[in-house]
Order: structure tokens, then sequence, then C-alpha cells
């Protein structure tokens, strides 16, 4: 981490880092104002059928592949909404963002149903290592949509502009000398069926020795 990062979190912020480069989970909460939600992050060039078994089981959520603008741009990724001809596409209804960063759904070409966990961690690990040089990477040769894991597209300007798990799954990446690709799925509550509520969150992040982190912190840190 750079010697402009702000001292009021360095050692949870450095923790998450630390966790990201060694290929380990993290735990981000984002806004009580916005989603209100805590993700499970992972890198995504080091998921295995094990990690998405976790994100199945513990996180619950969907599993989603966080993309670094230029990535997206490199594999000529669209905003889903952008290419749906049809009024369900109309985004004004979000009430925590200004529209979605979702893109496509894909299945590496190797797969086979692509959704069991050997599948779907087949898909995550090679679009993470796609993401590490996207311009050597064939997209269309290598996925096919629609698939099993869907894609998201950070924001162009990064964390200065949108503040969703997306954006912080691709700066913690960049932070820590990882490819910008980084899935991020919601923990939910199996009593409840909410979001996972923060001290639930910290607590299971204890639990397993897991690096928890608020957006707030990250934002700090980071820009």
């Amino acid at each position: 981490m750079s010697s402009q990062h702000k001292p009021t979190s360095t050692g949870t912020v450095a923790a998450a880092v630390e966790a990201f480069a060694a290929g380990q989970p993290v735990l981000i909460h984002d806004f009580d104002d916005r989603e209100g939600e805590v993700d499970m992050v992972y890198p995504a060039a080091d998921v295995d059928p094990e990690a998405v078994s976790r994100l199945r089981n513990d996180a619950g959520g969907l599993i989603c592949v966080a993309l670094g603008p230029e990535v997206a741009d490199a594999f000529e990724l669209p905003f889903l909404a952008d290419e749906i001809d049809h009024p369900v596409a109309e985004s004004d209804h979000l009430g925590y963002d200004e529209r979605s960063s979702f893109s496509l759904t894909v299945n590496h070409r190797d797969t086979y149903t692509g959704i069991t966990d050997a599948d779907r961690a087949l898909t995550i690990s090679r679009l993470g290592e796609a993401a590490a040089d996207p311009q050597s990477v064939d997209f269309p040769r290598e996925f096919r949509a629609p698939g099993h894991v869907h894609l998201l597209r950070a924001s162009r300007y990064g964390l200065s502009d949108r503040k969703g798990h997306t954006e912080m799954g691709v700066a913690l990446a960049h932070e820590a000398g990882r490819p910008p690709a980084a899935v991020v799925c919601e923990m939910l509550d199996d009593e409840t069926g909410e979001a996972l509520q923060t001290e639930d969150a910290r607590a299971y992040a204890e639990k397993h020795g897991i690096p928890y982190v608020d957006g707030k912190d990250l934002i700090a840190a980071f820009t």
C-alpha cells in the first residue's frame, strides 16, 4: 500500500490486501445507506471448486465476477441493460445507484452444463487468468453465452464514480497486485432470507480468520 493511505483503518485494509494477494477471501460491507450488504470477495484467478462451494453455502447470494473497465473493453462486454430491447431494461427503479453493472452471463467452453462447482470454478478462474492480459485473449473462442457466471463491468472511473462491491472488488485486486477480476457474492441470512447483519458477518469473519472491511475504509485508503 502506498504511503498516501490514511492511517485510520490501515490494519483492517492492510489485512484485506494481504489476504487478496495470497488468493484468500475478504468480506466487504458497502454502506448502510446503499445496498447495506456484506459480500464475500475472492480474486477470480484463485477460485477453485471449494471456493465456489463456500460462496454457495456460506454466502448464498449471486456469484458474479467483477471485471475492470479495461478488461471489459478488451472483451467487448456491454452493460446488459443497453442490449435488452425491452421495457424491463429501464434502470430508474434502482434505489441504490444510477445503473446496474451487470453484463453478460458466460460459461467457459470447456465446461459441460456450467453450473457445478467444478464448472463454475473453471469459468471463474479462467476469467481471472484472462484479465491478466486481456488483449491476448480471444474471448468468444474461450467463453460462451449465456452461461452460469454473471459478469459485472466496473465503472470506467472506479471508486471516484461508483462505490459498489464491483468497484471495491476490482480496486482491491489492483491494490493487491492481482488481475482486475474479483468474485463478489452477497452474504444472506438463512433464517430471515435478508442480507446478513454486519455483526453476524463480522462473527463469521472472526470464526474463519477472514478479513472484514468496511467500504468507507477501503475508499479512504484507495482514493
